[in-house]
C-alpha cells in the first residue's frame, strides 16, 4: 500500500476508528536533544576577504588555492593570497531576481575527476522555466558547467541542464550538491514553502492525516523534501541516470530519491561513506541526521525527536475522530512500518530561558592537524553565529553529544558574524564561511586552535 492510497483508505468512519487505534499502539516519544557541554576554544583566521555571502568552498585539485561560491551569483578563485579579479564562474544573469536570503546560488561541486574533466556543478535559482506554472515562484536549476584548461575560467557556452524542480515557494529551497564515494552526485531538496508546518498549497498529499499533506512524507509526487541520487556520467541524450540501486527502483516512488522526510537540508557532507544533513527546524528543534539510503527522516511529522504535525485544535480533532477529544499519539513509523529516523544530534532554539538556535548549518567531521581538540568530532554550527561540535557514539539509539566551541577573531574578540557554510581542505582543515550581511562582509575563516 502507497502513502497516496493509504489516506483515502481512511476516509471513512471504520477506517478512522483503525487509525486511532494505530496511532494508540504507536505510544508517545518525549521530545530529546542531545547532551551539551562546553567545548574548546579555536581561533577563526581570514584566508579570503571581500565577497558577499560564501555558501560553498572547494580547495582546488592538484594547486594551490580554492573555489569560493557566493549566493549572490559568483564563483571565486582564490589563489592562496587573495581573491582574483577573474571568477571561475559569473552566473548572475541567470539567476532570478531574489527576494528571500534562500534563493540564489546555493550549491557547487566540482566533479570526482575534475584535473582531468574539468567539469562541475552549481545549483541555482532561476526565474521560470517552461514547465513550472505561473503561480509557482522559480525553477530549481542544476546545471554542469566544463572550467577553462587552465581551471581559472568557465568555456563559454558551457552550460548543461541537469535537473530542473518546479519550486512552488520562495523559501525551504536546501541547495547543498555533493558527490559521494560512488561517484554519483546526491542533491538536497528542501520542502519548497513553508506554508505553516509545510502543508497545503504547493505540498502533496501524504499518509499522515493530522496534517495538510507535506511533501517529505510523499515519495510519489514531486521531488522535494528529499535527498536525491543521480549519474552525471552518462552519453546520449539523457542529461543523468538513475543507479539502479536507489532505494525506489522497482518500486512506487521516484527513482530519483534517495532518502526523504526532509524540510530544508540546507548544507550536507560526507565522510567516507557516511552521508551527514543538516536539516532546518520549524520553530523548536535543529537537527543533523547520518542519512541512510531509503532512510525517512520525518519532517513534517516529527521536528527533531518531537511530533510536529498532531497540533489541531480541539474542534478539528473531534472533526477527524468522530466528536473523540483526545489527541493523538506521536509515530515513530509510517503505516508500512517504516521507521521514522531520529536525528544524531538535535538541539533547541530555547535553553535555560535564552535563545540557543534558529537554523542549523551543517559541517564536516575534522580530519586535520591544526585542532586536536576537535580530533574526529563532527563540527556545526547555527546562522546565530555559533559554532559546535558532536562527538560520535556508536550506540544507535544514543543522541550524541554536543559541545559549544567559543570562536574568537586574531586578536582575541569574539566571533559573531552569522556562519552561511562550511569547507573542508585537502589536509583536512575547516574553514567557516560567514557574512554579516553587509555589502562586501562575507570572509572565509580557517579554523585554529587556539594555542596555535
Amino acid at each position: 500500500m502507497n502513502r497516496r492510497t493509504f489516506l483515502g483508505g481512511v476516509a471513512g468512519s471504520a477506517a478512522v476508528g483503525g487509525l486511532l487505534n494505530w496511532r494508540t499502539e504507536w505510544g508517545v516519544q518525549r521530545p530529546q536533544t542531545s547532551l551539551i557541554d562546553d567545548g574548546p576554544t579555536v581561533v577563526l583566521d581570514p584566508v579570503a576577504t571581500g565577497l558577499e555571502q560564501p555558501v560553498a568552498f572547494a580547495p582546488i585539485p592538484g594547486r594551490t588555492g580554492s573555489y569560493v561560491a557566493d549566493k549572490l551569483g559568483m564563483v571565486y578563485v582564490h589563489d592562496g593570497d587573495d581573491i582574483r579579479d577573474e571568477p571561475l564562474l559569473d552566473a548572475r544573469d541567470q539567476l532570478m531576481e531574489l527576494v528571500s536570503w534562500e534563493q540564489g546560488l546555493l550549491g557547487f561541486e566540482l566533479h570526482p575527476d575534475f584535473e582531468n574533466t574539468r567539469r562541475y556543478y552549481v545549483r541555482y535559482s532561476a526565474p521560470r522555466r517552461p514547465g513550472t506554472s505561473a503561480d509557482y515562484d522559480h525553477t530549481f536549476v542544476l546545471s554542469e558547467f566544463t572550467a577553462t584548461e587552465d581551471l581559472m575560467g568557465t568555456v563559454p557556452d558551457s552550460e548543461r541542464t541537469i535537473l530542473e524542480i518546479p519550486e512552488y515557494g520562495r523559501n525551504h529551497n536546501a541547495g547543498a550538491i555533493e558527490f559521494g564515494p560512488d561517484g554519483y552526485l546526491y542533491v538536497a531538496v528542501g520542502d519548497g514553502n513553508n506554508g505553516g508546518g509545510d502543508g497545503g498549497t504547493g505540498h502533496a498529499n501524504d499518509w499522515y492525516l493530522l496534517n495538510r499533506g507535506g511533501n517529505g512524507q510523499n515519495v510519489t509526487d514531486n521531488l522535494l523534501g528529499s535527498i536525491l541520487r543521480i549519474d552525471v556520467d552518462v552519453d546520449g541524450d539523457e542529461p543523468y541516470a538513475v543507479p539502479p540501486d536507489n532505494p525506489l527502483v522497482g518500486r512506487d516512488g521516484l527513482d530519483e530519491q534517495y532518502a526523504w522526510g526532509f524540510r530544508n537540508p540546507y548544507r550536507m557532507s560526507f565522510d567516507g561513506d557516511d552521508l551527514y544533513v543538516g536539516d532546518v527546524g520549524e520553530d523548536k528543534y535543529e537537527e543533523i541526521n547520518l542519512v541512510r539510503r531509503g532512510g525517512n527522516y520525518g519532517w513534517n511529522v516529527r521536528e527533531g525527536t518531537r511530533c510536529f504535525s498532531n497540533r489541531l485544535s480541539i474542534a478539528a480533532l473531534a472533526r477527524v475522530t468522530g466528536g473523540e477529544r483526545t489527541y493523538p499519539a506521536c509515530p515513530t513509523t509510517t503505516p508500512a512500518g517504516e521507521p521514522l529516523v531520529d536525528p544524531v544530534v538535535c538541539y533547541p532554539h530555547s535553553r535555560d530561558g535564552e535563545v540557543f538556535g534558529s537554523a542549523v548549518i551543517a559541517g564536516y567531521r575534522y580530519r586535520g592537524a591544526d585542532v586536536p581538540e576537535l580530533d574526529g568530532k563532527y563540527v556545526f554550527g547555527d546562522v546565530l553565529g555559533s559554532l559546535f561540535a558532536a562527538t560520535p557514539t556508536d550506540r544507535e539509539d544514543e543522541m550524541w553529544p554536543m559541545e559549544t566551541v567559543r570562536a574568537t577573531t586574531p586578536d582575541g574578540e569574539p566571533f559573531r558574524s552569522p556562519v552561511l557554510s562550511f569547507g573542508r581542505g585537502g589536509d583536512g582543515e575547516l574553514y567557516v564561511l560567514a557574512s554579516t550581511f553587509e555589502p562586501g562582509s562575507g570572509t572565509v575563516y580557517r579554523v585554529r586552535s587556539s594555542g596555535n
